[in-house]
Order: structure tokens, then C-alpha cells, then sequence
């Protein structure tokens, strides 16, 4: 019965890839078909319908209450034009040193990632970073790769992340940030590297067009005509993460509070309500597709983590998965590929549903798990053609989603390279 519940994982994979059915949709589906060759019975305890869908779906409620309330801060960014401040502080400060505007919005692009993800990140450090950097010489593929690779250095910080993964894998938030701080190196060398490299190798290809950065404004009206927040509340993205990894503070109550300060710092008493009513239904709308990913995460979850599911796969799953510390970090840094495209080692698709197996299996701790797929996220958030942010990022700048996973992949291989050593030499 392994063999059949992996040949379903591997059709649903095919299905996910062919787009015949949205990735949500086909999860669900898919946990439906394990939990019957699972031998569940229909109702009861270890049912499909109540411990997969009905015990299944709210899994991972905090993960989306935390998703949203990221979303939520991602939209007051935008809207108090806090966001938009930060990047132009730093175009401004870079002048038309290609490197150094490419850096500066590098380092933009990594703090708003510590707040949101996917394509409202790349939006809030895009909409002007990347002009920026066409304007004064940034080749297109390395404008787009340069804001993707920021957030991705933004990602280990990324409190709904800590969230989802100290969920889906039950580890402590603790253990979720100590392996984030310690993934957080590679993904910053590499990001800087890269625009490093990728700046000078591609050379300088003018393109004036930004009229922000041609034609300055007079000190005395930047900021009516820019709308430039005030310089405290530029400080709102790293509120939450002070909260959370400074004062140890929950992840939930760390992002309200960063919310709050945001709103405080830039909106007047009476403006107030309006402002947070209309920010948190911006970001409803904004969290709506996550959130529905991680129902149908938590369903897949559910369904492999059932005792029949277990029985049937620990075997095989054991017999092809490698124990040696140098064949682990081998095998599953050569494996890097499959998480893009919507592929089988996607932590935000069938991905979590194999995580699910390791760990229910006890194949491999928990932790080395949480190494694992932390590791691909880093992966599939920058490169991945199909991710929201990579198309848009490469959409805005002119150039193929394609040419932006070909120029990134060689540098998140190797955090993910990077982040399968701290986890085989700590955790095996």
C-alpha cells in the first residue's frame, strides 16, 4: 500500500505541474485519497472526514492568523508610504552608483521580508527599487534577482514562517528561530554576492527613465510631494522582530505590535479607525490565497500523519532515505531542483505533506526536518518561475521569470548547500 500512496503523491505532483487543478484544490484531494488507501474509516476518530478535513483544516490556524496579521503590516507599509520612504532614503543615498543603489535596495528588500512575503514584498521594495537600479545601469534580470534575493535574506526572519514551520513540524518557536538565525548567514552572503557579481559581470547598461531620480524635489517639499513617512516610524519593520527575537515575545502579539506602532507613528487620532479598517481588509485580500494553501496543508498533513498512512510508508521511505551525514547533505542539496516548479520538495505544497512523513515516520528528527525544508524555502521563494513573487519581480522589470531562476539558482543552491550542513553536523 506505500508504493500506491506514493504513485498518488507522485500523480498529484503531475497535476500541480500540468495546472489541471489549483495547488489548494489538489492537496486536498490528494489527503482525501491517502486517508481511504490509509484504511480511515469515513467517520470517527482517524476519519477522513473528522480528524482530515474537519480536525485537519484549522491545523495550522495560527500560521494564517499570523499571515495575516503580516499582510495586514505589509499594507500599512504601503499605505503610510513607510515602505516607499526606505527605499527612496536609499536610492538617494546611493546617487548613481549602480553597487551601491543595488545594495541599498537589497537591504530594503530584506526588511520588509522580515514582515510579509511572496509578491506584496517585492512589490513594496520593487515598485521603486527596481526603476531605480534600471535607471542607473542594474541590468533587468539582476534588478528583479537583487530585490527577490533581499527578501529571501529577510525570510529567516519572517515570523508567519517561524510560525508555520513551529506548527506543521510541533517544534518549539525557540528551536524554529535558533536553526533561522543560524540559516540567516548563508542567505546574506549569497545575496550580496550576487549583486556583487552579477552587477559587474552583466556590466552597466544605462537606462535613464526613474524621474524620481532624475529630478530631485526641493528639500522643503519631498516630503508633501513624496509622501515621505516620518523617520521613527521607519523603524515599524523591525518592531516585531525585536519583540519576538529580543524580548521572546509571541509571535502573534509581536506582529499587533508592530501594527500598532505603525499606525501611531504615522496617522493622526482621527483617522485612525478608518485607516486600520481599510489596511485589514487590504490585507484580507492580500492573505486570502496563503491562508487557503495552508487549509489544504493542514488537510495533507492530517492525512499523512494517520496511523495507516505511517505503517505503509516508514519502510520504503526508510529504505531510500540516507543516514550518513555527507550522503545526506549529497542527496538532498542535488535534490534542490524538485522544489521548484510547484515540485514534490515545495514546503508549500506536497513538500509539507513529505515533511509530514519524515517526521511522523521517525525517519528524521523534527529539527533536521525543520533544516531541511527551510533550506528549499529559501530555494523557492527566489527562483521558483511559478512563485508570485518571482513572476512579478521579473514581470516589472522587463524579463522572463526564467532568466531570473537561471541567474538566481546558482546562489540559493548554495544556502540551501549551506543550511543541509548546519542541519546534518547539528542534528543527525
Amino acid at each position: 500500500m506505500g508504493v500506491v500512496i506514493l504513485l498518488v503523491m507522485a500523480a498529484g505532483v503531475a497535476v500541480m505541474l500540468t495546472r489541471k487543478l489549483p495547488t489548494a484544490f489538489a492537496l486536498v484531494l490528494l489527503a482525501v485519497v491517502i486517508a481511504f488507501l490509509a484504511d480511515a474509516p469515513l467517520t470517527g476518530k482517524g476519519s477522513v472526514l473528522d480528524t482530515v478535513l474537519q480536525e485537519g483544516a484549522p491545523a495550522l490556524a495560527a500560521t494564517m492568523i499570523a499571515i495575516l496579521l503580516g499582510s495586514w503590516l505589509g499594507k500599512l507599509l504601503e499605505e503610510t508610504g513607510i515602505a516607499g520612504t526606505l527605499v527612496r532614503k536609499i536610492v538617494e543615498f546611493g546617487g548613481d552608483r549602480p553597487v551601491f543603489v543595488a545594495l541599498g535596495v537589497l537591504a530594503v528588500s530584506a526588511v520588509v521580508g522580515t514582515v510579509t512575503g511572496s509578491a506584496p514584498a517585492a512589490m513594496l521594495a520593487g515598485l521603486i527599487g527596481i526603476p531605480a537600479m534600471i535607471a542607473v545601469g542594474i541590468p533587468e534580470v539582476t534588478a528583479a534577482g537583487t530585490v527577490l534575493m533581499g527578501i529571501a535574506v529577510g525570510v529567516p526572519f519572517e515570523l508567519p514562517v517561524w510560525q508555520f514551520f513551529s506548527t506543521a513540524l510541533d517544534l518549539p518557536i525557540d528551536t524554529v528561530r535558533g536553526f533561522m538565525v543560524k540559516l540567516f548567514p548563508f542567505a546574506l552572503v549569497a545575496a550580496v554576492a550576487y549583486v556583487l557579481v552579477e552587477s559587474r559581470r552583466r556590466g552597466v547598461e544605462h537606462t535613464w527613465s526613474l524621474k524620481s531620480v532624475q529630478a530631485r524635489p526641493s528639500r522643503g517639499d519631498r516630503r508633501r510631494r513624496l509622501g515621505d513617512a516620518p523617520w521613527y516610524a521607519l523603524l515599524t519593520p523591525a518592531v516585531p522582530l525585536t519583540l519576538a527575537l529580543g524580548l521572546d515575545v509571541a509571535i502573534i502579539p509581536s506582529l499587533l505590535g508592530g501594527v500598532l506602532y505603525a499606525l501611531v507613528t504615522t496617522t493622526r487620532p482621527r483617522e485612525m479607525n478608518r485607516r486600520l479598517l481599510r489596511t485589514l481588509y487590504g490585507g484580507f485580500e492580500v492573505a486570502a490565497p496563503p491562508i487557503t494553501l495552508f487549509v489544504a496543508i493542514g488537510i495533507l498533513l492530517a492525512a499523512v500523519k494517520l496511523p495507516g498512512a505511517v505503517d505503509a510508508l516508514q519502510p520504503l521511505v526508510k529504505s531510500v532515505s540516507p543516514q550518513n551525514t555527507v550522503l545526506f547533505i549529497l542527496v538532498f542539496t542535488l535534490l534542490v531542483p524538485l522544489c521548484l516548479f510547484r515540485g514534490p520538495l515545495n514546503v508549500f505544497g506536497l513538500g509539507a505533506g513529505i515533511a509530514g512523513v519524515l517526521v511522523a515516520t521517525g525517519i528524521y528528527p523534527a529539527v533536521a526536518v525543520l533544516g531541511m525544508t527551510a533550506s528549499y524555502n529559501q530555494v523557492f521563494g527566489v527562483s521558483d518561475p511559478t512563485s508570485t513573487q518571482t513572476v512579478w519581480s521579473a514581470q516589472y522589470a522587463g524579463v522572463s521569470p526564467h532568466q531570473v531562476m537561471l541567474r538566481t539558482l546558482p546562489y540559493v543552491w548554495a544556502v540551501a548547500f549551506g543550511g543541509m550542513c548546519v542541519t546534518a553536523f547539528t542534528e543527525l
